[in-house]
């Protein structure tokens, strides 16, 4: 992957791609879609736009059909229902846009809060996902990882906002490794993305999505999962560590576990996309081995 496509961002240039909106029951789902070929369904994290797996698009259409949306509370999706939403709201949304765009079963990736919604398809929509690759996941909150996104949770509830630049770089601690921490030029090349999802984020709608992450518990059902579940996790990733993908990984019937050396939470989005993207290959190879032939 070339510079250019490695540092595709939203906040470089367009932050509204071409896309189409699906309407459901309650709310309005806004969603991209581009290429040909077996389908991938990209689910963005918490805070985040569909727009933000602009490299992934790049680097899998050749040969693959790939799809991602706005979930509610943040760009263009449109609720009609008010909070509190739960991570099953999210994932029937995810599944009625499948049913409507994509020809099912899919491969479902997501990160962190998207990591949550391929869980819970996998769990409640089996039919609907060929392979769930949730990254940057857990199977519960506790401990610190509870601790945390409770203290942000309240803060951002009560409507407070951290002014822009404290935002980028407290969300940029939590999001990437040293190795970008501790580059200028890296840091730059990764500071649009923290800016993008929270430079301006609404608190209301931040506490609304992380409120459904705090409150998901899968643990229980994993062991009866028939979906193979394929957990990427990141070895200095603040926000999940690794650890707990490997509780979610071990718990599923058909589960497998990726560890990623010097990779961050969001490593995927400018710092090491390529690496994250290669992972994601060598899983879909193993089912679809067909699909490295059509690699552009």
């Amino acid at each position: 992957m070339n510079d250019t496509e490695e540092n595709r961002t939203a906040a470089d240039g367009d932050s509204s791609p071409d896309g189409a909106v699906i309407e459901l029951p309650d709310c309005d789902l806004f969603y991209v879609q581009e290429g040909d070929g077996p389908d991938i369904v990209w689910i963005p994290g918490g805070d985040q736009t569909c727009d933000i797996y602009s490299a992934q698009f790049a680097a899998f259409s050749p040969g693959f059909r790939n799809t991602s949306f706005d979930p509610r509370g943040v760009g263009k999706a449109v609720s009609r229902v008010p909070p509190p939403w739960s991570i099953s709201d999210f994932a029937a949304d995810c599944a009625a846009l499948i049913r409507q765009v994509c020809n099912p079963p899919v491969v479902l990736t997501g990160l962190s809060m998207g990591a949550l919604i391929v869980q819970e398809m996998a769990l409640s929509y089996p039919e609907l996902v060929r392979i769930a690759i949730p990254m940057g996941t857990g199977a519960i909150k506790t401990g610190f990882y509870r601790e945390w996104e409770e203290a942000e949770i309240a803060f951002a509830a009560a409507g407070h906002r951290l002014p822009t630049d404290f935002s980028e770089t407290h969300y940029a601690a939590f999001s990437y490794p040293s190795e970008v921490l501790g580059d200028d030029a890296l840091w730059e090349r990764c500071k649009p993305y923290i800016a993008h999802s929270y430079g301006a984020r609404d608190p209301k709608m931040l506490a609304a999505q992380w409120q459904a992450c705090l409150e998901y518990d899968s643990s229980g059902r994993l062991p009866d999962c028939e979906v193979p579940i394929h957990v990427i996790a990141f070895s200095q990733d603040l926000q999940t560590p690794p650890s707990r993908g490997r509780v979610v990984a071990e718990a599923a019937k058909h589960g497998h576990f990726h560890l990623l050396e010097g990779l961050g939470h969001c490593s995927l989005f400018g710092h090491r996309p390529d690496v994250v993207n290669a992972c994601i290959r060598e899983i879909i190879d193993r089912y679809e081995p067909s699909s490295s032939a059509t690699r552009g």
